[in-house]
């Protein structure tokens, strides 16, 4: 995996970790109050799935 995406796999990882951390678990998971923290999940998981379909189309080219 290339420097660029190592950075952004962090980064991603970070945002999810800090949006788990904020949210209320005692209440609703889809409250107002969470909602924002899901949806920033949400995309960094999108995030993290296009990292790593980008990271193999990348390497589909390359030949060893």
């Amino acid at each position: 995996m290339q420097k660029f995406y190592k950075v952004f796999l962090v980064l991603f990882i970070v945002f999810i970790a800090i949006n788990l951390y904020a949210l209320d678990w005692q209440s609703d998971i889809l409250s107002e109050d969470n909602l924002k923290f899901v949806f920033s999940i949400a995309s960094a998981a999108i995030g993290l799935i296009l990292l790593l379909v980008m990271n193999t189309w990348s390497k589909v080219g390359v030949r060893k």
